[in-house]
């Protein structure tokens, strides 16, 4: 019997399971007229509080190019979240009407919250600043078919990797292949969280200039100063446009060198670098199309490697402690939300959005 699995982060997969995915959207992506029927009669729901072009369309192209069908809602003002629902009821009800779903949601931890009562399987499409799992498959299947290779790579990731959701799970999925280095160029406001500079250990360097950096880098990895995620609209204004790549700017970079976004730009990439053939965003978008018909197939259990067995270990609950961050699923209007903790480092985490809680 196939057994239920959820992609909440990248490290929900093991490295093999992630090979085993890749390999097949690979296979998929030579030939998608092949797989157009595999996923008839199954339902995609797609649960999106938060705006998304990029993502929801691909989760929908990618079940429609696999022969299923699409329900579900763009935006929570369309949902009955207007109506006081929480996460916990909503991912009930949809587990009556669809076979996976896919949620976005601008509280980190919220699909978490979903995977503990959902009965179909939950993919997190993007959870505030904290993850986004599905983006990372598309970034592995890009950086694979450009450059051959997912281990002794130096990376560039350069704008807002404080907020860059992309930024994080990318670093998480990269640090479990051998040799990577992470170069991390942004202002001193806008650097990598310690959790995730910790993870990936002596493999981070920092630095503020991205031309100095530029010729060593295997690939650039561009973001977007997000303006959703500032509660400062000052301190927004004061840090846009920090980084722009340019023709000019790429000329020092190696001819090999993928430029990566994971859109959508706004500023950070002037349009004269898109005829450069060391452009693959347009071509990470598509990849995410096959990226995710690969992953819904393989959470339904009907790719032709399935999941291997997992056991789940149930998280520590503690009373007296909170997260304490608005941003978290745990601190919002949802509640009543049980917290629970990881030892991480010796200190405890928040289960949902991974940072320190207090007592």
């Amino acid at each position: 019997m196939h057994k239920l699995r959820h992609l909440l982060t990248p490290l929900d997969l093991s490295v093999p399971e992630l090979d085993r995915l890749l390999s097949l959207a690979g296979e998929i992506a030579s030939d998608p007229a092949a797989w157009q029927s595999a996923c008839a009669g199954k339902k995609l729901a797609t649960l999106f509080y938060e705006p998304s072009t990029r993502t929801r369309l691909s989760f929908e192209a990618a079940m429609l190019n696999l022969g299923g069908s699409v329900l579900g809602f763009s935006s929570a003002g369309s949902s009955s979240v207007s109506k006081g629902e929480t996460v916990a009821d909503t991912i009930r009800i949809v587990s009556c009407y669809a076979d996976i779903c896919a949620m976005r949601h601008p509280l980190e931890g919220a699909p978490w919250v979903a995977s503990r009562f959902s009965r179909i399987p939950v993919v997190n499409a993007g959870d505030g600043g904290h993850q986004h799992p599905t983006q990372t498959l598309a970034d592995l299947l890009t950086i694979l078919r450009r450059l051959g290779r997912l281990d002794h790579l130096t990376v560039g990731f350069c704008g807002d990797l404080k907020y860059g959701r992309t930024v994080h799970s990318l670093i998480a999925a990269l640090s479990r292949y051998e040799g990577n280095r992470f170069v991390c160029i942004s202002p001193e406001e806008l650097r990598l969280p310690a959790a995730q500079r910790a993870a990936a250990g002596d493999a981070v360097v920092e630095t503020a200039d991205l031309e100095a950096v530029l010729p060593q880098l295997d690939l650039l990895y561009m973001t977007r100063i997000q303006q959703e995620r500032f509660t400062d609209p000052a301190e927004y204004q004061r840090l846009r446009g920090s980084y722009i790549l340019t023709r000019k700017k790429l000329s020092a970079a190696k001819e090999t060198m993928p430029v990566l976004h994971p859109l959508p730009r706004v500023d950070e990439i002037d349009p004269d670098v898109d005829d450069d053939p060391r452009a693959a965003y347009f071509e990470q978008a598509q990849n995410g199309v096959y990226a995710r018909m690969a992953l819904i197939l393989t959470l339904l259990g009907l790719a032709p490697d399935p999941l291997d067995a997992k056991e789940e270990k149930e998280p520590l609950s503690l009373p007296g402690l909170h997260c304490g961050d608005p941003r978290c699923i745990t601190g919002s209007a949802e509640r009543p939300v049980p917290l629970f903790v990881r030892a991480a480092d010796g200190s405890l985490r928040c289960w949902y959005c991974g940072r320190p809680v207090t007592e």
